[in-house]
């Protein structure tokens, strides 16, 4: 069998399905050789049992400053890595324990079940306001920039104390940082643009603290104003594009699935089981890297040291041996276990957050407007084939 050349990208089974070549190889070899496109030879892993057990091993680094990670796709202005690239300070999914453990404690207490549940309501809240300025709007109007986005946004925003007014600045640059073909020259303006403004803010917390996670961190004397920025440029990132790809790329799934739409709306109980079906259905975060500090012994190969490993997240939740029937979307299924949010030490600390956000999200979208459709036919919606957070780039809609 072939090995590939690059990750294969091409949405060619459909907008939520994984490329084919991804499918095949996940049937045929779940943890195979790929060639970079800079000359590495790295490894692909595809099936769920693989992709488990890699995420929970620590042999397999998330340190960018340890080894070289490779990326499977060109970027333009990218040179071939020759050595490891130094982390960003703060960046704590880039580092290992003990660092890794350091900077995450001081966020687990803030993202604890009993505190986002304290948090439900005002979600809501949050949720019920933008839904009714869309209700003003002439249609048809384009849910990510209506809805979708705006809802994490308002949320991260508020918790984290960033003013919602900067929102249209942070949001342009995380776009550019995100994009899989931006040029790099301009990948690093927007990242410096973020983290200068981050460090501003985090200044005036320490003057001027509130009542908010970044205020909270600036007071503790033992972090930097480096890795304050670092973990703000984190949970900012995070915190607003992958709940509103979800939202979006999830709120077209649905409406591509009219019966489970129709069967949702009518029991709004099945809603928390929905939310879990469609993180496994979609995927949007499709993609994580980890780096070999030793040979190791994987899904009966042999990853050796120093090899860059991707992990097809996609691949993996659409595992047959895992989830029957997987490439249908079931709201009935029993969809725990799925690696959406990540697995191991490295698992998403905002995953609370997220399920909350778009429980509201869906919940009010399809009580408030039950007659919402496409605007434009399935095929046309644009995809997020160009960026490393999956979903659309606009969802047209009406609503009769």
């Amino acid at each position: 069998m072939s090995i590939p050349q690059g990750l294969p990208m091409e949405r060619d089974a459909g907008p939520f399905a994984p490329p084919t070549e991804i499918t095949r190889l996940r049937e045929t070899r779940p943890v195979s050789p790929m060639h970079f496109p800079d000359g590495h030879e790295g490894w692909l892993v595809t099936g769920y049992e693989a992709a488990r057990q890699l995420l929970a091993d620590t042999r397999f680094s998330s340190r960018q400053d340890l080894g070289i990670i490779h990326v499977p796709f060109e970027t333009p202005g990218m040179p071939a890595p020759t050595e490891p690239s130094p982390t960003m300070p703060g960046v704590f999914v880039a580092m290992d324990p003990p660092d890794h453990t350091r900077l995450r404690r001081k966020l687990t207490g803030t993202f604890t079940v009993k505190r986002m549940k304290m948090l439900e309501e005002h979600i809501i809240e949050i949720v019920e306001r933008q839904l009714d300025e869309m209700a003003k709007l002439p249609q048809p109007v384009d849910l990510v920039t209506a809805f979708a986005l705006p809802v994490p946004s308002l949320v991260i925003c508020e918790m984290l104390g960033v003013p919602y007014e900067d929102r249209d600045s942070f949001q342009a640059n995380s776009a550019k940082f995100l994009a899989r073909d931006q040029e790099l020259s301009e990948k690093m303006a927007a990242l410096t643009a973020l983290t200068t403004y981050l460090g501003e803010l985090v200044m005036s917390k320490r003057a001027n603290p509130g009542e908010d996670i970044l205020s909270d961190l600036a007071s503790q004397e033992d972090l930097g104003v480096e890795e304050l920025v670092g973990i703000a440029f984190l949970l900012l990132l995070a915190g607003h594009e992958t709940t509103a790809n979800m939202l979006a790329l999830g709120t077209f799934a649905l409406l591509e699935n009219p019966e489970q739409q129709a069967e949702l709306r009518a029991d709004p109980e099945l809603l928390p089981n929905a939310v879990e079906e469609l993180l496994r259905y979609l995927s949007i975060a499709d993609i994580f890297y980890r780096y070999a500090t030793e040979d190791i012994e994987l899904g009966g190969e042999t990853i050796g040291e120093g090899s860059t490993v991707v992990i097809s997240l996609l691949a993996a939740n659409r595992d047959p041996k895992r989830f029957e029937n997987p490439d249908t979307l079931d709201i009935h299924r029993k969809a725990r276990g799925h690696l959406s949010f990540g697995h191991g030490i490295h698992q998403c600390l905002g995953q609370q957050l997220a399920r909350i956000e778009m429980r509201a999200g869906f919940e009010g979208l399809l009580r408030r407007f039950p007659a919402l459709k496409l605007a434009i036919p399935a095929e046309d919606v644009k995809l997020k084939t160009d960026m490393n957070i999956y979903g659309v780039h606009e969802l047209p809609v009406t609503w009769g």
